[in-house]
């Protein structure tokens, strides 16, 4: 078992067991579960729209190598540029290039996934360039020097109460101080910094390929303000994340936001074409997009795993999850936790480091059901765990164990070869610390029902 593995159990069993952070999560996530039903019950055919989603998203996977240059340039036409990215690495020099051409000090940042995928934040610390954080949400884990917690809820695992504390501590707020209160806050500290700042930088819901466009939804209007101010545009984006056009936007926007949020429509839907063109009042002088790869032509390249990529990030497989409930977003150790993550995060951060992810579900299923464009989310766990044992990526005591209980299961006299007596000696010999430390055991019977049944036919013959 790798470091990661050992550091995700340890720290597994710690949040499993964190009665107020369980508390804190259910609570939250049975807020968004009940607005959630409440949004999916007013879609007319919600499986319907699932198929669609479904089949565009394989249209494009299918396709890539010919949306990505379409998108490239229409793009290009209105005066954008696109950068390509193999990973993280490349495309932190390519986006520390623009800022030092511009002669930038300051970032502005709308919430991206992305640009923690390549830890874009710590990046440009270290060379002297600041970066701030403008989601509420993301603001608020920044200050605190963590990582987001959820897809779509950055700070999920806090109270109310923890965020009034923090801002007590750090700007002086009352320690009693509502939501509204705070958000008036951030809101008074963020403003000026929209104005101040010379780059701003954004992630992308969707890119769409016939109009060389990419489509923002948000909430609080802040990626508005860090596309509009700042005289640089740059829009980090996975290549996955291609729609092939505007027009299904009509179906992706709605279903995004229902099963992320709840809402018919998030309260902010931006496309944005490229920089401001000459009859435009407001934009950014320059435009970037950076195309990145990071290991997703490795799932990309898996037949079976593929539609991995059909993800749209709205983190419905993280609400219903009862791992994910249970152990929380940080115990993963990895930008996109839950299900989801599980899937990708092998193939794009290497499997023999990540395969126990595959591992961590109770494979009930459930991700599946809720997967806006239909997912077939718990079997793609078990075909990673397939693919780590024809790599050999387990252990010889796995393999073996493996190996003699399936040939025992497979034959009945093997199977009844011990009686009880020994099966629960074996059990509390071989297992008792590595399963059974944290639950019952079982209690084998004696005989099994197939000795019990034969015993019991024998005897009516036998009268």
């Amino acid at each position: 078992m790798g470091s990661t593995a050992e550091e995700f159990l340890v720290a597994s069993e710690e949040k499993a067991f964190d009665v107020d952070h369980r508390r804190i999560i259910n609570n939250n996530i049975d807020k968004y579960s009940t607005a959630v039903e409440r949004g999916l019950s007013r879609i007319t055919n919600l499986e319907n729209a699932k198929r669609k989603g479904h089949v565009i998203k394989w249209k494009v996977m299918e396709n890539l190598d010919k949306f990505l240059p379409e998108f490239e340039a229409n793009f290009q036409k209105r005066g954008g540029k696109v950068i390509w990215a193999n990973d993280a690495e490349e495309a932190n020099r390519e986006i520390l290039s623009i800022i030092r051409k511009a002669n930038a000090k300051t970032v502005v940042k709308s919430k991206s996934m992305v640009t923690e995928e390549i830890h874009l934040n710590e990046f440009l610390e270290s060379n002297q360039i600041e970066s701030l954080e403008t989601d509420l949400g993301e603001y608020i884990v920044q200050l605190l020097g963590q990582k987001p917690y959820h897809i779509v809820t950055p700070a999920m695992h806090l109270s109310k109460e923890d965020i009034a504390k923090l801002f007590h501590e750090r700007f002086g707020t009352p320690i009693d101080a509502t939501p509204e209160q705070l958000t008036l806050k951030a809101r008074e500290l963020l403003r000026e910094k929209y104005l101040q700042a010379d780059i701003g930088i954004t992630g992308a819901n969707f890119l769409l390929a016939d109009t060389g466009s990419i489509a923002i939804s948000e909430n609080e209007g802040n990626a508005r303000l860090c596309t509009t101010f700042p005289k640089i545009h740059i829009a980090i984006v996975g290549i996955e994340k291609l729609i092939p056009s505007i027009a299904d936007l009509d179906l992706f926007w709605p279903i995004l936001s229902t099963h992320g949020t709840g809402q018919n429509l998030t309260v902010y839907n931006t496309i944005l074409s490229g920089p401001r063109q000459p009859n435009e009042t407001d934009g950014p002088d320059e435009m970037y997009v950076i195309l990145l790869d990071n290991g997703r032509t490795n799932l990309l390249a898996q037949k079976d795993q593929r539609q991995g990529l059909y993800c749209i990030r709205c983190g419905a497989c993280l609400n219903v999850c009862p791992i994910y409930k249970n152990i929380g977003g940080h115990t993963y150790n990895t930008t996109y936790s839950g299900p989801i993550g599980s899937i990708i995060t092998p193939h794009t951060r290497g499997m023999d480091e990540f395969k126990h992810l595959s591992y961590a579900s109770s494979l009930c299923g459930r991700c599946t059901e809720v997967c806006p464009v239909k997912i077939d989310i718990h079997k793609m766990l078990l075909l990673n765990r397939r693919d780590a044992v024809k790599e050999h990526l387990v252990t010889n005591k796995e393999r073996w164990g493996w190996s003699i209980w399936q040939k025992g299961m497979l034959k009945r006299k093997l199977m009844d070869f011990f009686g009880g007596k020994m099966k629960n000696y074996l059990l509390k010999t071989f297992f008792k610390k590595t399963w059974g430390h944290l639950r019952d055991m079982p209690n084998v019977a004696e005989k099994s029902f197939s000795k019990q049944w034969q015993e019991k036919n024998r005897v009516q013959d036998d009268e």
